[in-house]
């Protein structure tokens, strides 16, 4: 028998111990199984120089292990660690392919040693490899000094270094590369390098303590940015500095209190106190002790207490040669050793007095008096004098001892008196400050004391005076109803002459200006009525009411009614009868608008109302209402800027047509734009033709005085004359721009019904300031309105209700017509007398 020994192929790779496995066989030789040397790049073989960065996630596959077996049998794979050390990696015995079971941190632990094995059943190969973990920028730099406080002498140089920031990054590369920044840089007194952390007073910057006596300077240290997480990023941390300011010497004593000013009386004595000045040094952080010295204008009769800088008085006062003394007085610092350093003057003005031996007394036209009193309407102008009141102040003594000062003492703050100091003498002058509140309602008199009281003499004399305001009630209180709204219902058969509801009003006003008078305004209101006195609403005798055809009825205070051309505004106006801004200036807004809210815009500086931008044509409104009628309802309101504000409401209905141009010249254009004005082109027609009628009388009153004063008869006789050309009359509203080509036969507005003036007697009342009442009650009897030119008219607040009466025209004589414009008139009237049939 032979005996045989092979030695079995063993790999060593970084091993210190060279295994060998020696076997004895007989039959057939059986080789150990190795892994494949794929070098330090690869990421399948023994995993030999294998590198892996920090920031790999948890379950990433990382690696596979492959060898083979000599002999081809199937072989296993394991993974193990030193005992006491993570295991940070787990293998499939199988596939070999070995996954990151725990968070890599470089900065903590920079390689791994990891046992690789391959067995094929038999044989066991042991490899010890050393994994690398590669860094990744996940680390913050971390300050090393910072938070900190130092202590910097404000005295210290411009460019100073003061201190040197340090942060560390424990990252490698870029990553813990550390730059320096300062936060808000451009508003700091500091500077630092961005490299070194070296921080600096800026150049041309000092410190000054009496300004800031600490700063907070943060810093930002920033990497130099790294990959993680296959994305670039860059990491910063900020810590604060806080630098405490030194104070140094280097600002002079100030005075406290000045300017100064002092007093010496008649029964003074040599030694009495006149006056102490108060000097402190500048540099309040360390601040040195302050003598006192006079510099010039003493004249030898005041000496100053060097410490306490206390002035008295060293002789009698009959003794002294001026009434008024300027003293300089100088305040200097003493350092520690006791010498003299920097010093402030400041002027100390002692006035000699005589004794305080009259009190303030008030006088009146007849002497001294100390009861005034006044009768005045209520709300009288702010700023306004009480010139009824005729009082004079008067103190005898002389210089401080004549000075007082004047107040009034009363109910709130409605008056103001002018002026506040006296000296000696003055004339008293008592102002409106709260117009507002001087309200008869609440006060029908107020008391005030006029007290007048001295102000630097010892004996604090004073003296009083009464004032009395006696109130005269104004209309000023617009009634108010006791409800916001009232809301009725009434079944549909209901007889004529059914109560709906009764609305209640108060007046706060006194005699006939709190009387409170009902009416009712609105579409639908023929068919209601409402008793003026008591504000009971029923229904007309006649009225019928049917749910179907209308089951809702709005009754407003103020109703308006006009007409509005596509691309031009229609205008409201309020008036406010307040004679000063702001209460007299008046803001307009749209509170509602039906049937839709988002149509019309308001100018609420001058009322105009105007369509949205993107209302071009009727069309587009149709297609919002869904109706062929285009009427709109607008609740507008009117508020004064006043305080307290008023306002008022009133309801517009808007009529919605477009602009057409009209054959027959400017007066069919004319006649066209103010068709729903029926007064006024009548009263315009009128006016052309009493014109016409005028000259011709004229012209044949001249002839006949002239004839008459030739003493002839003349010849009766044909004269044939030249047909002169024809002028066509072009007729404008007065005060009106010339109209452009463009806009001669466009209709720009259709104004509402004929307008009521009515002369306003409230003021600051909540009342509508403008009122166009269309329908108007009917008056018991109006006479007929005078002849006026259209658009001259203004508008006033109502305190009563009336009603335009048409003027009587005569037939006028017109013996040629355009036909458009005979068709115009004959309409205009036709409208007219409907108008009056409704009326009644």
């Amino acid at each position: 028998m032979t005996l045989f020994f092979r030695m079995k192929h063993v790999k060593v790779l970084h091993l210190p111990l060279l295994f060998v496995f020696v076997h004895t066989c007989f039959a057939q030789a059986d080789f150990a199984p190795y892994f494949y040397d794929n070098g330090p790049y690869s990421y399948n073989g023994n995993m030999a120089l294998f590198s892996l960065s920090e920031d790999t996630a948890v379950g990433t596959q990382i690696y596979c292990l492959n060898g083979t077996d000599p002999e081809g049998q199937e072989v296993r794979y394991g993974l193990s660690f030193e005992p006491g050390s993570k295991e940070y990696f787990r293998v499939d015995p199988k596939s070999g392919n070995i996954t990151l079971v725990e968070k890599l941190d470089r900065e903590n632990q920079d390689s791994i040693d990891v046992l690789v094995s391959i067995t094929d059943g038999q044989s066991k190969v042991v490899e010890r490899v050393t994994i690398f973990v590669m860094d990744a920028n996940d680390e913050k730099p971390e300050f090393q000094n910072m938070p900190a406080i130092i202590d910097v002498l404000e005295t210290t140089e411009s460019g100073s270094s003061i201190y040197k920031v340090e942060a560390v990054d424990r990252d490698t590369g870029s990553g813990g590369s550390v730059t320096y920044y300062l936060q808000n840089a451009q508003s700091n007194l500091f500077a630092i390098d961005r490299h070194s952390g070296v921080l600096r007073i800026k150049s041309g910057e000092m410190l000054d303590y009496e300004k800031t006596k600490t700063h907070f300077v943060i810093v930002i240290a920033k990497d130099g940015g790294g990959n993680f997480n296959g994305k670039e990023q860059f990491m910063s941390s900020s810590a604060t500095l806080t630098i405490n300011v030194i104070d140094a010497q280097d600002t002079p004593p100030s005075f406290i209190g000045a300017p100064y000013f002092g007093y010496v009386y008649e029964i003074s004595v040599p030694g009495s106190e006149i006056f102490t000045v108060e000097a402190q040094d500048g540099d309040v952080g360390n601040p040195n002790p302050i003598r006192y010295s006079f510099d010039d204008g003493d004249d030898g009769v005041f000496s100053i207490n060097k410490t306490s800088g206390c002035i008295t008085l060293l002789t009698l006062p009959i003794y002294l040669k001026r009434e008024v003394f300027n003293i300089k007085v100088r305040a200097s610092e003493v350092n520690p050793e006791g010498r003299l350093m920097d010093y402030e003057v400041t002027t100390v003005v002692i006035r000699v007095m005589d004794l305080n031996n009259n009190p303030p007394t008030f006088y009146g036209e007849n002497g001294p008096q100390s009861m005034f009193e006044l009768t005045m309407y209520e709300h009288p102008p702010e700023g306004e004098i009480l010139r009824g009141l005729k009082i004079t102040v008067n103190d005898s003594d002389q210089g401080a001892n004549a000075k007082f000062n004047l107040r009034l003492i009363g109910p709130g703050r409605m008056l103001r008196v002018v002026p506040q100091t006296v000296l000696n003498e003055a004339q008293v002058t008592i102002l409106v400050e709260d117009s507002a509140s001087m309200d008869y309602e609440k006060y029908h008199f107020l008391t005030y004391k006029l007290l007048a009281v001295e102000i630097d003499t010892p004996e604090r004399f004073s003296a009083t005076a009464d004032i009395v305001i006696h109130l005269l009630d104004t209309n000023d209180n617009a009634p108010k109803f006791s409800s916001d709204y009232y809301i009725a219902r009434i079944p549909e058969n209901s007889p004529g002459g059914s109560n709906v509801v009764t609305v209640t009003a108060l007046d706060p006003d006194s005699g006939p200006w709190g009387e409170v008078k009902y009416s009712i305004y609105g579409s639908g209101a023929d068919l209601f009525l409402i008793q003026p006195d008591s504000g009971i609403i029923y229904t007309q005798p006649w009225a019928g009411l049917d749910a179907e055809v209308r089951s809702k009825y709005n009754f407003y205070d103020n109703f308006l009614e006009t007409t509005m051309v596509i691309g031009a505004p229609v205008k409201i106006e309020a008036v406010d009868d307040d004679a000063e801004v702001p209460n007299n200036v008046i803001e307009y807004a749209i509170m509602k608008a039906e049937p839709d809210n988002n149509i019309f815009d308001i100018n609420a500086g001058t009322g105009e109302i105007m369509l949205k931008s993107y209302i071009k044509s009727m069309a587009i409104i149709q297609n919002i209402t869904k109706k062929r009628d285009c009427t709109w309802s607008l609740v507008v309101q009117a508020r004064d800027l006043g305080q307290p504000s008023f306002s008022t409401t009133a309801v517009v209905k808007i009529d919605i047509t477009e602009a057409t141009q009209l054959k027959g010249g400017p007066l069919g254009s004319f006649l066209l734009h103010d068709r729903n004005k029926p007064l006024q082109i009548l009263g315009m027609l009128a006016g052309i033709i009493s014109l016409m009628i005028i000259v011709t009388v004229i012209i044949s009153t001249i002839t006949f005085m002239r004839n008459k004063k030739s003493n002839r008869i003349l010849p009766n006789r044909r004269v044939k004359r030249r047909q002169k050309k024809q002028h066509t009359w072009l007729f404008k509203k007065p005060l009106q721009r010339p109209e452009t080509k463009e806009e001669k036969f466009k209709v720009e507005e259709e104004e509402g019904e004929p307008e009521v003036i009515m002369e306003n007697v409230n003021y600051n009342n909540n009342a509508g300031r403008v009122l166009r009442q269309w329908p108007p009650p009917p008056p018991p009897c109006v006479p007929p309105p005078p002849f006026c030119i259209p658009g001259e008219r203004q508008w006033a607040v109502p305190t009563v209700s009336a009603t335009v009466a048409p003027k009587p025209k005569k037939k006028p004589v017109i013996t040629r017509q355009d036909s458009v414009n005979r068709a115009l008139v004959s309409e205009l009237k036709m409208r007219l007398e409907q108008k009056r049939k409704s009326g009644h």
